[in-house]
């Protein structure tokens, strides 16, 4: 809490939030924790890290029964994630559907469920999910999808509420950029020095890079961007959001189509996975199309 003195935790977070996942583990190993609360904590950040670079089978290993219920939610999610298709995945949401209330006892068990309410793009309970807890992070959720919904107005709100809680905590920094990303016109050069400062300060991650790349796109900069893309593949070759944007700038550029098929397809080799809202959106389009056309084949 604010005035309580230092947050121990502060470079595990910080790193957690800017999508520096090794860095995340790394800080928890040198953290000393000083009390049962602040381990728990720091197992939460330490379990979602491993979740993000896919180790589903170590998490899933040692969260046992015996742990808290906050750990059980993120173990859920784990194996959410974890499942290949999509009637198992469907079982999981089921499970939480049965449970409602479990899930929203405490702050992390709400945002794990919302969450995959979020990757199942049912924004409506995710939202009712989220919606008794000020925690920093379930409000950055909440935000996220007003801005899926084109609610700018509810997710300007939320911003307020976030800044009001913590102006400097990098969670609030970074839903002020996707704001102003929301915004577009000016406001992108904004949202561009928002992601260069995190940058500066923290250092490169593919979230900030893809960020400022995403800028340079909306303002017709694919010169400017492509380096920035590229540089996030190098960091991670499987980041989904800079698989898109290069997609977008052979595209823009004038690539031939051969190249752009083959950014499309390493999309396609993880449309098994949940949360892709692109390639749901690309999938659901072809079969709209292919419908049509079916519609006018003589």
């Amino acid at each position: 809490m604010a005035g309580s003195g230092p947050d121990i935790l502060f470079d595990i977070k910080n790193a957690f939030y800017l999508g520096n996942w090794q860095q995340c583990l790394n800080e928890v190993q040198k953290c000393k924790v000083a009390n049962d609360e602040e381990k728990l904590e720091s197992d939460i950040f330490m379990y979602r890290a491993y979740i993000a670079q896919k180790k589903y089978g170590l998490v899933l290993n040692e969260i046992n029964s015996s742990k808290p219920e906050s750990l059980q939610s993120v173990k859920l999610f784990a194996q959410y994630l974890s499942q290949s298709s999509a009637s198992s995945r469907s079982s999981i949401v089921e499970q939480i559907d049965s449970n409602l209330d479990q899930y929203t006892n405490d702050p992390i068990s709400s945002l794990m469920a919302a969450t995959i309410y979020y990757y199942e793009q049912n924004f409506d309970t995710a939202l009712k999910v989220l919606n008794n807890f000020s925690h920093i992070e379930c409000m950055a959720l909440k935000l996220q999808i007003f801005l899926q919904l084109d609610r700018f107005d509810l997710a300007r709100k939320e911003y307020k509420r976030m800044a009001e809680k913590d102006e400097y905590c990098t969670l609030s920094q970074l839903a002020q950029a996707w704001i102003n990303l929301f915004c577009a016109g000016e406001k992108l050069q904004d949202a561009f020095f928002i992601f260069q400062e995190l940058k500066e300060k923290f250092g490169s991650t593919p979230l900030l890079l893809n960020g400022q790349a995403c800028c340079l796109i909306a303002q017709g900069k694919y010169q400017e961007a492509e380096p920035l893309v590229q540089e996030t593949i190098d960091k991670d070759p499987n980041y989904t959001e800079s698989i898109i944007n290069q997609m977008l700038l052979a595209q823009y550029n004038g690539k031939s189509l051969e190249v752009i098929n083959r950014y499309l397809n390493q999309l396609k080799d993880d449309s098994g996975i949940p949360g892709n809202v692109f390639l749901n959106n690309y999938s659901s389009k072809e079969r709209e199309f292919d419908s049509i056309v079916l519609q006018y084949k003589v």
